[in-house]
């Protein structure tokens, strides 16, 4: 990998560098900060932890248009992505989420919408060096400087930016903002490596995920799931705030003589959601939602695509209004085993 520094004090300068491209970052949105597209002449800073909402809009839109059409004919206008996008300071579990979900989104049959925009997109992650409380990262394959998933890995060293190339797309940004670039000596790279082990060193909580892949579907009777989804209100937060969660509903939408088809997520946590149009429900309570979660997490997506689809980010155990813990959840699942 091409190791590059940029002194922070020519950020916006790397930003300006962008223009033209659409670029996403992390924002302040009220109390919160979630990444969003950045205005002309901005240069977000990157002084933040990690945001509440995940960047996984960047590359699968809460709600997407497919194709616009005529009610009565067959015309179809479908929309042409082809502006290129950079995320800039995406966390490296975020990162991962996305090469993780894209195993879904490439399998069998390619997704056009979401491999495309994969395709035009550069991902700029920003390593951890205060890890939050509830990440646990390293227990399910990540760490704070991974590069799964990443074009380009920035590491904050006080005064400058370490930039390591990735990929080919990581090299060419590289390139496109040489002239704002140093040469990265040995000194910065054991720097930035020193910074990993101590942010390694912050990460507390861990999860023993040996056997839950295997163990899970024994489970399926199991009373754990009662207890665990007792105080579930079935709102949805921990998918909607997932990295890795990714299903969603397709509906047509009319108005006038307007019609378009579009996609929008959706949640495994709501009622509705498995809901048969003869009124049978397969799940039709918060415990079969709760053990559909945890298992397909832990279980179902192993066996499909060989990892967890689970990045240990915390965000559904920071921000779940009842203190759902996931950690503890499957804590509770090896117990049962």
């Amino acid at each position: 990998m091409s190791a590059m520094l940029l002194k922070k004090e020519k950020w916006p300068e790397f930003v300006e560098k962008l223009a033209g491209k659409n670029i996403w970052a992390p924002q302040a949105e009220g109390d919160a900060m979630r990444f969003a597209p950045v205005a002309e002449g901005e240069a977000p800073a990157l002084d933040y932890n990690n945001t509440r909402v995940p960047p996984k809009g960047a590359l699968f839109p809460q709600t997407e248009t497919m194709f616009k059409f005529q009610p009565e004919g067959a015309q179809v206008d479908e929309p042409q992505l082809e502006q290129e996008t950079v995320v800039l300071g995406l966390r490296p579990c975020d990162a991962r989420a996305m090469a993780i979900v894209e195993k879904l989104f490439k399998w069998d049959i390619d997704d056009p919408y979401y491999t495309r925009r994969r395709e035009l997109t550069t991902l700029v992650g920003l390593a951890c060096n205060e890890p939050g409380m509830n990440c646990f990262c390293p227990s399910v394959g990540g760490g704070p400087a991974s590069t799964e998933g990443l074009d380009l890995l920035m590491a904050d060293l006080g005064e400058n930016y370490l930039l390591e190339a990735v990929t080919k797309k990581g090299e060419a940004l590289l390139t496109e903002t040489k002239d704002l670039l140093d040469e990265a000596g040995v000194d910065a790279v054991k720097e930035k490596e020193k910074l990993v082990g101590e942010a390694e060193q912050k990460i507390k909580r861990t999860v023993d995920t040996e056997g839950v892949p295997e163990g899970l579907p024994g489970l399926w009777e199991d009373p754990l799931w009662q207890k665990v989804s007792a105080s579930c209100l079935g709102c949805g937060t921990c998918t909607y705030l997932c990295p890795t969660c990714h299903c969603f509903d397709i509906q047509d939408e009319t108005e006038g003589l307007a019609a378009r088809r579009c996609r929008m997520w959706d949640s495994c946590m709501f009622d509705e959601y498995t809901m048969h149009t003869s009124g049978h429900n397969p799940r039709p309570t918060r415990r079969e939602r709760t053990r559909n979660r945890i298992s397909h997490k832990y279980s179902y997506y192993v066996d499909k695509f060989d990892v967890i689809a689970c990045v240990g980010c915390g965000r559904c155990t920071n921000l779940c209004p009842v203190n759902i813990d996931i950690i503890e959840t499957i804590r509770q699942v090896k117990e049962a085993l």
